[in-house]
């Protein structure tokens, strides 16, 4: 166990920010055997509520919370004895996070919006806002909101007097769809009838499916956030819940978007953006 990492959630939490752990690669633990694909039909407060009691930190984002007896339960400490960062979710507090990516997207933020509580991260800046609203990715260039639906990486608390939530981050929202209403579009989405082997683990539709998500990233032009994002969606909505896809099926997609410029980091965002998404 990281002792520093759970006293840092406990102490999240005593402030009102609901914690969950990250594993390797700053994403949250995968589901376990009885929550994947949301057969336990997910927890509240997620885009379809259901009756979940796990007591593992299931459903990413979802699984925050301030109760420091499930932060320290048994269950989790097992969480805590692999992660590898804090994660919090924006929303549970009411509060929105606009994650500047570059010096560029920094400099947009300081001549549009309003001066608010700041946290320096790897490559740029949290901008901490008191108000929620639906988390959208690539809402600009190096510009990600994440408020409801979504989780950020614990940092540190950061400097300034945190400002309310301006009509001007809203309306960069407003611009691009929300997760939920993110349509594949280049792939066909075979439904699994619950009966019989899965049609996917054929060679044909599998390798189709995945050289169609990686020509669809090579051809864009413009919104690559966007594009990786609903191609993710589209590969995960088709073959995510039958279990065909290897690592060597997802290497190939990052790999294809890492090409047009993606970052490791907005590789593994999007990806899981697209599990939480479809509850899986």
């Amino acid at each position: 166990m990281t002792p520093t990492l759970l006293h840092t959630a406990l102490q999240l939490a005593s402030e009102g920010l609901p914690p969950l752990p990250l594993r390797k690669g700053k994403v949250p633990f995968g589901n376990c055997a009885a929550c994947t694909g949301n057969a336990c039909g997910g927890r509240p407060n997620m885009k379809t509520p259901g009756p979940c009691t796990c007591p593992r930190p299931c459903h990413g984002w979802a699984a925050a919370t301030t109760d420091p007896a499930v932060i320290n339960s048994p269950t989790w400490r097992q969480a805590w004895r692999d992660a590898a960062a804090v994660a919090y979710h924006p929303g549970g507090a009411g509060l929105t996070v606009v994650d500047l990516d570059n010096a560029e997207a920094i400099a947009w933020a300081r001549a549009n919006l309003h001066a608010t509580r700041t946290v320096p991260t790897t490559r740029g800046e949290h901008w901490l806002y008191q108000g929620a609203m639906q988390s959208a990715n690539a809402v600009r260039p190096g510009v990600d909101i994440k408020s409801t639906m979504a989780y950020a990486r614990w940092l540190a608390p950061g400097t300034g007097a945190m400002a309310a939530l301006p009509d001007a981050v809203r309306a960069l929202g407003a611009k691009e769809p929300s997760p939920a209403r993110r349509a594949p579009q280049a792939l066909t989405v075979f439904l699994r009838g619950g009966q019989g082997e899965c049609r996917h683990r054929t060679p044909t539709y599998l390798e189709r499916g995945i050289a169609m998500a990686e020509q669809r990233i090579t051809d864009a032009r413009s919104a690559i956030h966007a594009t990786v994002y609903r191609t993710f969606l589209a590969v995960l909505s088709t073959h995510g819940r039958c279990d065909c896809l290897t690592d060597a099926h997802i290497a190939r997609l990052f790999t294809a978007a890492q090409a047009k410029g993606e970052t490791p980091r907005h590789c593994t965002d999007a990806w899981t953006n697209a599990l939480t998404a479809l509850g899986m």
